[in-house]
């Protein structure tokens, strides 16, 4: 492919993190004039500007807040906008430049134009998508098939069109995509062969605003895949079943039944069933928890519809792991075993942690608290646990809540994470407990750039402290 330059369109994209790398590498292989325009300015960004500007990439440190005022010197010839996934879809700027027609679109988008050619699942949900992308990539690769991982999770999806283009990436069979509704919204053609919804609670509402708008994106989702698979046992998406494009339900709990008959389901012994057929046991997954029974429920659902046997799904299911930050498994040391949950980044999802391991449970929760009724997560917390460890940002307010409702064990709050561990296994080791689990139920921004930072090093720590007597 040509990289001569002979327009003088440019493609602006906007963010230096990996989505905006990656959309900017792409649209530059293509032969386009490519600009990056990135609102902070530190010494990383420096050198990842400089490395980008040596491929012939121009970058922008703006040193401040997007304003439309960024885009005046290029109007009249910016052939496209790219968004990354961390901007707002509705900030003031992007607004305006829409309004005035400039075509602004999404990474995720801008790739899938590249790669819509290929056999997509899209999955989605507030809760439980990275361990349905990762468990169906697994089962699928275990299968023979070429697949990639993608999204929100694994690769930048620009970063596997490029590889694509490149033939690094030879005859997928498959992309295996989670999708955010950061990503979705920004993304309106995307749609993929096969679309999963996990679970449906109230989260990213400082962004969306309202659990109806955040709803409906998720939903435009589903809409636009040809093939659509659906948890019944969220209670949410299960109450909204009507307005939804007609699919597939998966589920385990009863109440499910009383109007509505899952297609995949397990039955009291634990077996699977497609309709009135056993297909394997549930105990193939050796990952813990409930919630995980209906994970692996939408995959077998999805591996189904793409035409594989049954044995074939329960062999590849046996040798599935739990994914680094979500219930990790750390060990056993001294009798208290140590669960990294990083990932819980919301109250639901850390209710569905506490609901998962061994208590009682000794809680390491903190950072940044999303909008949500933190009622349910206390009322977990007082049957699972002997105490918490709060740290971080929203410390004090957690404690004022848990205060407020009589929560009657001990409750410690210390600065950071070093000091809530070793904290955390003190309390363990004078109240017995069989576990210490970190499921902040809020995000890592406070202190760590993400939930994976946070959660490596929790895992640390615990090697570091947890055998101190």
């Amino acid at each position: 492919m040509s990289n001569s330059k002979p327009s003088n369109q440019i493609h602006i994209v906007l963010g230096l993190g990996s989505s905006g790398i990656s959309a900017a590498k792409l649209l530059n292989s293509e032969g386009k004039n490519v600009l990056v325009l990135e609102n902070n300015s530190n010494e990383k960004l420096i050198n990842i500007s400089n490395k980008l500007k040596s491929e012939g990439i121009k970058v922008i440190l703006l040193g401040e807040p997007l304003h439309i005022n960024n885009f005046t010197p290029w109007i009249g010839r910016i052939g496209s906008i790219i968004v990354s996934p961390g901007i707002d879809w509705e900030h003031k700027a992007l607004k305006e430049l829409r309004s005035i027609n400039i075509n602004v679109k999404g990474e995720v988008e801008l790739a899938w134009e590249r790669l819509n050619h290929i056999p997509s699942i899209g999955i989605t949900g507030t809760n439980g998508k990275t361990t349905v992308t990762n468990m169906l990539n697994h089962v699928l690769k275990l299968n023979n098939l070429n697949t990639v991982m993608g999204g929100n999770v694994g690769n930048a999806l620009s970063k596997i069109a490029l590889e694509s283009i490149n033939n690094n990436y030879q005859e997928l069979n498959w992309l295996v995509l989670e999708l955010s509704s950061y990503q979705i919204e920004g993304s309106p053609k995307v749609a993929p062969t096969i679309g999963i919804w996990t679970t449906f609670t109230p989260d990213h509402l400082e962004r969306h605003h309202d659990l109806e708008n955040y709803f409906k994106i998720k939903r435009s989702l589903l809409e636009k895949s040809s093939i659509r698979i659906y948890n019944s046992d969220d209670r949410y998406l299960f109450s909204r079943r009507k307005e939804l494009p007609e699919g597939i339900w998966v589920g385990i709990n009863k109440q499910s039944f009383y109007s509505h008959y899952p297609k995949f389901w397990i039955d009291q012994k634990g077996y699977i069933f497609e309709d009135q057929k056993q297909l394997f046991h549930s105990s193939k997954l050796k990952v813990p928890g409930k919630h995980n029974l209906q994970n692996l429920l939408l995959v077998t659902a999805a591996a189904r519809e793409i035409g594989l046997d049954h044995l074939s799904i329960a062999t590849s299911i046996d040798s599935f792991k739990s994914i680094p930050h979500r219930l990790e498994y750390l060990g056993k040391i001294n009798n208290l075993s140590f669960y990294n949950d990083s990932k819980a980044t919301n109250f639901d999802s850390s209710i569905t942690g506490l609901k998962s391991i061994p208590d009682p449970i000794i809680l390491l929760a903190g950072g940044i608290q999303k909008e949500g009724d933190y009622l349910p997560w206390i009322k977990q917390i007082k049957q699972s646990t002997n105490g918490i460890v709060l740290f971080g940002y929203s410390a004090k307010n957690l404690k004022e809540a848990l205060l407020t409702s009589y929560y009657k064990g001990e409750i410690i709050v210390k600065q950071n994470l070093e000091e809530a561990t070793i904290a955390s296994i003190n309390m363990a080791r004078k109240t017995n407990s069989k576990s210490i689990l970190l499921s902040p139920a809020g995000a890592s921004f406070d202190q760590y750039k993400n939930y994976e930072e946070r959660g490596d090093h929790f895992k640390k720590l615990v090697k570091r402290y947890s055998s101190v007597k």
